[in-house]
């Protein structure tokens, strides 16, 4: 994975930096669950973001050659190998969540 100034040579805190840009995993969440998307409704199933955010993380995504843009955007191989390890996550989300949204924390 080739990521564009990496913070790190430990390829873990190069995929968490990825990972931890905000829209990132929200983008490839989508990806996951409906291949093919174009940039408008990528744009839509993520409501609240802009153009410009979407365009970067997009390529940022293509750059760690996590996504690609051929007949819409789709995972590539190596996306969808982390896309599938996002399965625990929705699952554990699932059964502590179960819809409703998650408590505010209070601090």
């Amino acid at each position: 994975m080739s990521l564009k100034a990496p913070r790190s040579t430990r390829p873990i805190m190069r995929l968490l930096d990825l990972m931890g840009r905000r829209w990132t995993l929200r983008i490839l969440w989508e990806l996951h669950q409906q291949p093919g998307q174009t940039f408008r409704s990528l744009r839509e199933r993520c409501a609240d973001i802009s153009p410009s955010v979407l365009n970067t993380r997009l390529t940022d995504l293509r750059e760690a050659r996590l996504i690609a843009a051929e007949d819409g955007y789709t995972l590539t191989p190596e996306g969808r190998e982390l896309g599938c390890l996002m399965m625990p996550l929705y699952h554990w989300a699932e059964g502590h969540f179960g819809g409703e949204p998650p408590p505010v924390p209070r601090g």
